[in-house]
């Protein structure tokens, strides 16, 4: 655990850092786009931070191939460089994006490139699911499968940052959420060894979400822009997806842990969806409204579920702290489950389920009573 913490400390500084020189270089050379009518922000913002979080989530990588405690994340070399390669490509496109407006074509080709190369150059894929050792069909499927997957969580996370501190938060949170339940099942196995890809990327994300909110809490100095949201997504995905790399056999014989059929069967599979259900939600509605409207769906809009908060009456801050609570309640509530069970608390679920309902409920509260009242609406909607 402690190489974890120095990575994530060593990751959060070296994030701050670079946020900062970032902003001030921006800042002095006016590197910052004009404000669009859908952007929230009323003061030309850089949008540049994404670059600073991935030199140090790169620096922190390449440092681990330093350190032996971390040998077994480069057991396979290709595919470390492969997810750092396919993480530098798409920083590129989101930072050409955010300096000039790609189109969205483009963007979504890059993507996939991306996602290709871990997939094919990388070989992290999905290969089985954890579900009592169900395998993947073919090579195929769990190619495109993976691919696919890396490209919609990269778009649903680009896709909800509209507010100071918003997806960096979320990210931070999920990722918290994310590393304790990789560790604590890696730990479950029986593994000699803790270290492991699905938990090293988590860590280091959680570094770079911590150094750079700083610089990008309400009002913030500096965005992540495309380059960062995309980054964030994609290792997420990876993440999540190196967690199918544990025997799947182990994972799905409940009698190794202890826990009941269905939690034991299915929790791989819940809790890397809960941690980014929001923005998932927030992609799938963004996109099922724009084609319902014959438009593109990465055409911009001002009705994302962070656009209908402001309109109901919340402040930029008070939106953001109930996104993060969103957040943090279904994904916490999920781990105690998986906690209680593999613990053998009474009751098992009870306390998650508690914990999930008791928050759900307050989380609806805040949400639909707003603090002060809704906003006029805007009179012209964007247009790409």
């Amino acid at each position: 655990m402690k190489q974890y913490v120095f990575t994530i400390l060593f990751t959060a500084t070296l994030a701050f850092v670079l946020s900062w020189v970032v902003w001030r270089v921006s800042m002095r050379y006016k590197l910052y786009p004009g404000i669009r009518e859908r952007d929230v922000h009323k003061t030309p913002t850089p949008r540049l931070g994404g670059v600073a979080m991935f030199f140090a989530v790169a620096a922190a990588i390449l440092l681990s191939s330093q350190n032996p405690f971390f040998a077994i994340v480069w057991a396979e070399p290709q595919r470390v460089w492969a997810i750092l390669g396919a993480t530098a490509l798409i920083v590129c496109v989101g930072l050409a994006d955010d300096l000039w407006d790609l189109d969205w074509t483009i963007k979504l080709g890059a993507q996939f490139l991306a996602a290709g190369i871990i997939a094919g150059i990388g070989q992290l894929q999905i290969v089985s699911l954890p579900i009592g050792g169900l395998a993947v069909g073919s090579s195929w499927v769990s190619f495109t499968l993976t691919v696919f997957s890396i490209v919609i969580v990269m778009n649903a996370v680009n896709f909800i940052d509209g507010l100071d501190g918003l997806v960096a938060g979320v990210c931070l949170i999920a990722n918290s959420v994310f590393f304790a339940y990789s560790y604590l099942l890696v730990r479950d196995i029986g593994s000699s060894s803790y270290f492991n890809l699905a938990s090293f990327i988590a860590a280091v994300l959680i570094g770079a979400c911590i150094g750079f909110l700083p610089l990008n809490w309400s009002p913030a100095k500096l965005f992540m822009g495309d380059s960062g949201a995309l980054m964030l997504g994609l290792l997420m995905a990876c993440s999540a997806i190196a967690i199918t790399g544990l025997d799947p056999a182990l994972i799905g014989d409940n009698d190794q842990f202890g826990r009941s059929q269905l939690l034991g069967a299915f929790i791989p599979i819940i809790l890397p969806v809960v941690i980014v259900l929001l923005p998932l939600l927030d992609f799938a509605l963004a996109v099922i409204r724009r084609m319902a409207a014959g438009k593109s769906p990465f055409s911009p809009d001002r009705k994302h579920l962070h656009h209908r908060m402001l309109d109901m009456g919340h402040s930029d801050r008070d939106a953001v702290l109930i996104f993060y609570a969103w957040t943090a309640i279904f994904s916490l509530a999920v781990l105690l489950m998986y906690i209680g069970t593999q613990q053998e608390w009474p009751g098992n679920y009870l306390i998650g389920v508690v914990f999930g309902v008791v928050g759900i409920v307050a989380c609806l509260v805040v949400t639909f009573l707003p603090s002060r009242r809704p906003a006029p609406a805007p009179a012209l909607e964007n247009t790409p």
